[in-house]
């Protein structure tokens, strides 16, 4: 489990995050969603470790962030996976040299145990013979399913993915919800996504945190946050015709 314990964060006299709490159980799609300047962005780096809470703490399996070694805080980098809005993969660099790259880093694994892997996760995420390919020479779906398949190469405790969908037409990414909602699952792992996209709430939404202006406004999942009275949340969530009228199908 992942505990956050009412973290502040500010940049100058910007106060970003302004006390928030909540837990993340492993197995569970969870959903950080609000508009820009919300502070999702921020709070998603305050739990990757890219920023440090001015105040609060974060606890990973039992342990604080902030009573971490170096030594700690590196093998905890090798536990998280991280799947980026861009799929942030080496353009020169073969499919096969993109996956394998953090096991390079943190493992001292043979090529032939590392192209096992890399073949095993391509295999999970149902890619096959791409291993020699450029990413260029990829859809955006499928370099979207490389992405995931380097972020699981490690096989991670936490997965993180800000805007897996970007740039995605609805129908691939339907497909990689699915795919990352069915690897949550299989593998029991504390997966967290930085959305916009509303399908993705509708689609595997089981527990979704609403930020606003840096506070905490709102929690439930993909059932209740179509029933909910909260004005925050139905404007942002109702803000088009299609959503409004899923709402009054779940309110019936």
């Amino acid at each position: 489990m992942i505990e956050v314990k009412n973290i502040h964060k500010s940049f100058d006299e910007q106060h970003v995050l302004k006390g928030v709490s909540a837990s993340f159980e492993k197995g569970i799609t969870s959903l950080i969603i609000g508009s820009s300047g919300s502070g999702k962005t921020v709070f998603l780096k305050c739990l990757l470790g890219l920023f440090e809470p001015d105040e609060g703490d974060i606890c990973y399996d039992e342990k604080f962030y902030s009573k971490m070694t170096t030594k700690e805080r590196r093998n905890l980098r090798k536990e998280i996976g991280m799947v980026f809005q861009s799929g942030a993969l080496f353009d020169s660099e073969t499919i096969e040299n993109n996956i394998m790259f953090p096991l390079k880093m943190f493992t001292d694994q043979s090529y032939e145990e590392m192209r096992e892997r890399v073949n095993f996760v391509l295999n999970r995420v149902h890619l096959e013979n791409v291993n020699y390919k450029l990413p260029a020479e990829l859809s955006g779906g499928m370099q979207k399913r490389v992405a995931i398949a380097r972020a699981i190469v490690m096989n991670p405790k936490y997965l993180f993915c800000d805007e897996p969908n970007s740039g995605l037409d609805p129908r691939t990414a339907i497909v990689i919800d699915n795919l990352i909602q069915e690897i949550t699952d299989e593998y029991q792992i504390i997966t967290i996504i930085n959305t916009h996209d509303m399908n993705s709430v509708m689609e595997i939404g089981e527990k979704i945190l609403f930020l606003k202006d840096g506070l905490k406004e709102w929690e439930g999942d993909m059932g209740t946050i179509f029933k909910t009275d909260n004005e925050a949340v139905t404007d942002f969530v109702y803000s088009s015709n299609l959503f409004k009228k899923v709402r009054e199908v779940y309110n019936k």
